[in-house]
């Protein structure tokens, strides 16, 4: 215990004993005191320290216990080993080949062995080489190699766009701008063709075909599409040039509009509609000419492009290409500058000699076809009912008085005389609900124009009536030759009441008229004054409202003029 007292003490920082006044029992006292005061300080800081570091010591376990959860410590130190036992194996394997290729080969002088600690510096510094060497070929030629990636081709499916009358008006006004360049360059090649300015086109004339002689041609017009790119860079960088390479043909402006109102943004797109449906008429009658043409729907003008293929190839595998360059210059120069001249300035010589206009315009396209077709049918129809007249003909004598009528109404009919009862009916003008005259009880004669064979879809304002079912309705439009017809789709029989015939000698004014004057343009309805109506008839909503006026009144004036009044029928 006093050797345990001694060594506190020289652990302990000295602290030296006040000189009290008094006894030295006293003094030893109060040493005694503080020795003990200091070394529970002591005793106390060691247990804290102590608990600690066994805290420390507790989460540091934990932490590694949950480490060792996480990483599976386990299951990497067995996938370890059996890596491990594979290497060997693998390595047992290649000493043993080792082995067998030294046995077989013939003995080789023995070379020194580098030390292990240099073969695995070199081994480093391969690596090194060869890392850097692979960074440095796919910074230069990554990108490139790159583009070469086979990648599957990703389906992306636009987004349409709902119909508006502000980008469908926008739209024609970007094709018009877009397509003005090219019209302009076709315009001034015409104007060029025709000698619109004498002295531009004898200059050109000469220089082509002097170019055309001599075998410039080609290069000659691309200096002139080198030129027309270097006038527009020109321009483009602020130069005003006005000059062409061909003549410039003055086109009319049409004068800038102000705030439109409500009617006539509605006009707007009505004519916007009428101008794409005609340019989408014009392309597909050329597309479905130039379909015609190659598949043999018109054998003669077909035929004709079929011989002049043979004649080329022909001639291309027995004249040299020179002179076939310099031929076909040559009948391009007299084609442009003064065939096409001839031909539009004369045309009836168009009409007899210009073969490629012919045939381009004696191409029919799909609707012409269908006509035709229909057209064909209907004379072979035609054809077998007077066949089958003529075939029952010859047993009227045979029957009785009284039954010739009876005959010569079913001798079309029967299936002796030549004709079905479909085949009947079909060679007659027939509507939905039956023949044409039966249904408005005219004479058979009676049959639709040919402008209106189908009839115009329309609605009869009868502005006499009050009811609402009698005010309006809707049908179809019919003009014969002495007949105005109105079919109701109402009607259930060939005899209702809401059919309607008209003479057009009892006609006493056809106009143009519009339904509702709030709307833009001269509307779409034709007005009919007769003598038996306080108010005149009006046929509104007519889609084909100008074509179906013209062929009435057309008609109606035919009649009009006449010496002799038609012929009415009997109903």
């Amino acid at each position: 215990m006093a050797q345990f007292q001694e060594r506190k003490l020289a652990t302990l920082p000295s602290r030296s004993c006040p000189s009290v006044p008094g006894t030295g029992r006293l003094q030893r006292r109060m040493c005694l005191d503080d020795f003990t005061f200091d070394s529970f300080e002591l005793l106390y800081s060691g247990a804290v320290e102590k608990i600690k570091s066994h805290k420390s010591n507790l989460n540091l376990k934990e932490e590694l216990r949950k480490l060792r959860e996480e990483t599976n410590v386990d299951s990497l130190r067995q996938e370890l080993d059996r890596e491990r036992s594979k290497r060997i194996d693998l390595e047992q394997k290649m000493n043993e080949v080792l082995k067998t290729r030294l046995e077989d080969s013939p003995p080789q002088p023995p070379r020194k062995q580098q030390s292990p600690s240099n073969n695995g510096t070199d081994k480093q510094q391969k690596e090194v080489w060869s890392s850097r060497l692979q960074k440095w070929v796919y910074e230069r030629f990554g990108v490139y190699i790159e583009d070469f990636r086979f990648q599957p081709e990703e389906s992306t499916v636009e987004a349409e766009e709902p119909l508006s009358a502000k980008r469908l008006t926008e739209n024609m006004r970007r094709l018009k701008r877009g397509a003005r360049p090219v019209t302009n360059f076709l315009r001034n090649l015409s104007a060029l063709s025709n000698w619109h300015s004498v002295y531009t086109s004898a200059i050109a004339f000469i220089i082509y075909m002097n170019a055309a002689w001599h075998g410039w041609a080609i290069p000659m017009l691309l200096f002139l599409a080198i030129l027309r790119l270097s006038l527009n860079y020109l321009i483009a960088r602020g130069w005003r040039i006005q000059w062409s390479i061909v003549p410039e043909v003055s086109e009319p402006t049409e004068p800038p509009k102000e705030d439109l109102t409500v009617s006539e943004k509605f006009q707007l797109v009505l004519d916007v509609a009428q101008k794409a449906q005609n340019l989408f008429g014009k392309m597909s009658d050329v597309l479905e000419k130039i379909k015609n043409l190659f598949m043999w729907v018109q054998p003669e003008s077909t035929r004709k492009l079929y011989i002049c293929l043979w004649v080329a190839f022909i001639t291309s595998c027995v004249l040299p290409y020179k002179l076939m360059g310099f031929m076909m210059g040559l009948y391009a120069g007299i084609k442009f500058f003064i065939i096409d001249f001839l031909f539009k300035s004369c045309p009836k010589l168009r009409d007899k000699y210009d073969t490629p206009f012919i045939v381009w315009n004696s191409l029919p396209t799909d609707p012409q076809l269908k006509e035709r077709t229909n057209a064909t049918v209907s004379r072979r129809l035609s054809g077998i009912e007077k066949v089958g007249t003529l075939v029952c003909l010859p047993l009227v004598p045979l029957l009785r008085p009284g039954v010739l009528q009876a005959h010569l109404k079913a001798s079309l009919a029967t299936v002796p005389c030549g004709l079905s009862r479909e085949e009947d009916t079909g060679s007659a003008r027939s509507t939905k609900k039956g023949a044409f005259h039966e249904i408005f009880s005219l004479l058979e004669s009676e049959r639709p124009l040919a402008v209106c064979e189908n009839g115009w879809r329309c609605c009869l304002i009868n502005r006499d009536r009050k009811m609402p079912t009698d005010y309006i309705r809707n049908g179809v439009l019919y003009v014969t030759e002495n007949y105005l017809c109105f079919e109701s789709s109402s009607s259930r029989s060939s005899s209702s009441k809401k059919n309607k015939v008209i003479k057009l000698v009892d006609i006493t004014d056809i106009q143009k008229y519009k339904v509702l004057s709030v709307l833009p343009g001269s509307g779409m309805g034709i007005s009919i004054a007769t003598p038996s109506t306080q108010k005149p008839l009006v046929f509104g909503a007519m889609i084909h409202r100008d074509e179906a006026f013209e062929a009435i009144f057309t008609q109606y004036m035919k009649i009009m003029t006449t010496t002799k009044p038609p012929a009415t029928a009997e109903l």
